[in-house]
């Protein structure tokens, strides 16, 4: 969960191409804030400290306090474009939200520990879902969702079921969908004096 970020904005910029290439060089950002009702208003922003609140372990899900001609305004980051051949960002958008409602936002999937009886059967941990959407508070979106692998055994699975939301975190997936799963390896099954399982293609 990520904590107190302001990010000041700036009002009054002047929109256009050639004006976001100039705001762009003097290392400021352009970008737009709307939601809850209200008008869409054009800011910028300084890269620099843009780069500073989207760097925390929240990364891009950071609830942010945009700072909007002295007024604070509770916001998260809905989209940012990025230059196709430089990737540099050239514009974000900031979503207005209410700190006391609930929203649906996607969070990633990590997995903790060290699967031992896996390895040691020559096998891999397979992991299929890397990302899940969650309900919560904007200012209670976790940085992850951790699910511990170590006492994962080959052919085991794990499913969503077993990851522990935190509190005042909830999720509409499937609680039978198989997060991660233990495989045996060709090498592995080679040693075994077998062969690897593999999937089959029906025509």
């Amino acid at each position: 969960m990520s904590d107190d970020l302001v990010l000041v904005a700036e009002i009054g910029r002047e929109t256009g191409t050639r004006s976001s290439r100039r705001m762009r060089r003097e290392g400021t950002v352009p970008a737009t804030l709307y939601g809850l009702g209200q008008d869409a208003q054009t800011v910028a922003v300084a890269w620099r400290e843009l780069r500073r609140v989207l760097t925390t372990d929240a990364g891009v899900n950071a609830f942010i306090h945009l700072e909007v001609d002295g007024r604070r305004q509770a916001t998260l980051v809905k989209e940012i474009q990025r230059h196709p051949v430089r990737r540099e960002v050239v514009h974000v958008d900031f979503l207005r939200v209410d700190p006391k409602k609930t929203l649906d936002v996607e969070v990633s999937v990590e997995l903790t520990g060290e699967a031992e009886a896996v390895t040691r059967a020559g096998g891999i941990v397979q992991q299929l879902i890397h990302s899940l959407v969650v309900s919560t508070r904007p200012d209670n979106i976790p940085n992850s969702l951790e699910l511990d692998i170590s006492d994962m055994t080959l052919d085991g699975e794990l499913r969503v079921r077993d990851l522990v939301l935190p509190a005042g975190v909830t999720t509409d997936a499937d609680p039978d969908d198989v997060v991660a799963q233990g495989l045996i390896t060709s090498a592995g099954a080679a040693a075994e004096g077998g062969e690897a399982p593999t999937e089959s293609v029906e025509s």
